[in-house]
């Protein structure tokens, strides 16, 4: 067995910049650094909006905690050509850079892809926006919710007549995120073998778009629409959530031929799954009220306890509706080592989530949490050769 606590991160050694704010470039360069990248998180010296973002405990945001997580905290103005220079230098010995300005900033800044390629032509740009780097929108602020509402997520999300439905949280973001991890790497696999860095053009619109599904080529050859069902699926039934007699709710699903068989059985109603049309997803899908209302009132009789360990039983599958608190006591999470827990100097024990995925010989790990605002500019402008005087002159002139 490979021995976790010593094993090198298959990221160690790549130098990450990470200029971007709120979540999508965070994110990327976060999971990054949750597999060994350096990530020196520059943000501006009156602070980052995310510390300001969401839930906070005696003024520390646990936004930041979480998405600033395995990040080296540095104040930076780019706006300053003092800035402009230290960020330059940092560029010389970095892999990656991610910014999410609007398009024309980080030119007006001096940081353009030329200006970065000068110094080191190795580097691999990743630029974050809401609509892209081209195109008539390019120019607009964009926000997950504008991606979530274009893409045709919230078209197609929600109760068929209620109305067009977003998330309540930032979907666009975190899958552009996890977008823009992977497209840094393979832009540093093709460095590899070119030997140069490339620019990234990641709009928060197109992630989310490929995990839609097939709607686009739906529509393109058939003309229709996906319109909103609910907790229902278009392509199978029963598929939804239950209300149990205690309260609580369950997700059912029947992706498969054989599990929508078996959940029909044991809610005591084999007639209809002798039907014809029973055979396949789009007849089920035909009959949903009458599938839904078969299995949601055997549901609604009984307690969530009893009707899961009846549907684990019958091997079909269910699942509980978890909220935060249900998660961190459940044993599957915590066979898998999905919560993290931190020994945090500013909050004592805190939870996170641990890294994506479990890698059998380089696994990543949480190092720390989000630090607080500048907390490592001696060490990181140090390393340039800005020694404590200078580094008190530039926090005097507001660039650091």
């Amino acid at each position: 067995m490979p021995h976790h606590e010593t094993s090198t991160p298959p990221l160690a050694g790549l130098r990450v910049l990470d200029a971007a704010t709120l979540f999508a470039g965070p994110l990327a360069a976060s999971l990054l650094g949750d597999f060994g990248a350096d990530v020196i998180k520059i943000e501006h010296p009156r602070g980052d909006p995310a510390r300001g973002n969401g839930a906070q405990v005696g003024g520390v945001s646990l936004w930041w905690k979480t998405v600033a997580r395995n990040k080296r905290a540095v104040t930076l103005n780019l706006g300053t050509a003092q800035g402009r220079e230290l960020f330059l230098q940092l560029a010389r010995d970095a892999d990656v850079v991610v910014e999410n300005f609007r398009p024309g900033t980080f030119e007006r800044w001096g940081l353009d892809h030329p200006a970065l390629a000068a110094v080191n032509p190795r580097l691999v740009l990743l630029r974050v926006t809401g609509f892209g780097q081209v195109g008539p929108m390019r120019e607009r602020a964009g926000f997950g919710t504008l991606a979530e509402a274009m893409s045709g997520f919230a078209h197609s999300t929600g109760q068929p007549d209620g109305p067009p439905t977003l998330p309540p949280f930032g979907l666009a973001d975190g899958i552009a995120g996890i977008a823009g991890a992977f497209t840094v790497l393979a832009a540093l696999r093709a460095r590899e073998r070119t030997g140069r860095g490339q620019v990234i053009d990641l709009s928060l619109l197109e992630p989310i778009l490929a995990v839609l599904g097939p709607q686009l080529t739906v529509f393109q050859q058939l003309g229709l629409v996906q319109e909103r069902v609910g907790n229902r699926s278009v392509n199978n039934a029963p598929r939804n959530t239950y209300r149990c007699r205690d309260g609580r709710w369950v997700a059912v699903s029947t992706s498969a031929q054989s599990i929508a068989e078996r959940v029909l059985h044991l809610v005591g109603r084999p007639d209809l799954a002798a039907q014809p049309w029973f055979a396949d997803g789009h007849g089920r899908a035909a009959h949903v009220e009458e599938l839904d209302a078969a299995v949601g009132d055997w549901i609604a009789e009984r307690d969530s306890s009893e009707v899961i360990a009846a549907f684990e039983e019958a091997r079909a599958a269910v699942a509980p509706i978890y909220h935060a608190g249900d998660i961190l006591a459940d044993p599957q999470f915590q066979a898998l080592g999905t919560i993290a827990h931190l020994d945090d100097p500013e909050l004592g024990d805190l939870v996170l989530q641990a890294p994506i995925a479990r890698l059998s010989d380089t696994p990543g790990r949480l190092r720390w949490a989000g630090r607080p605002s500048g907390a490592d500019n001696a060490e990181v402008y140090g390393a340039l050769g800005v020694d404590a005087e200078l580094l008190a002159e530039l926090r005097r002139l507001g660039v650091v």
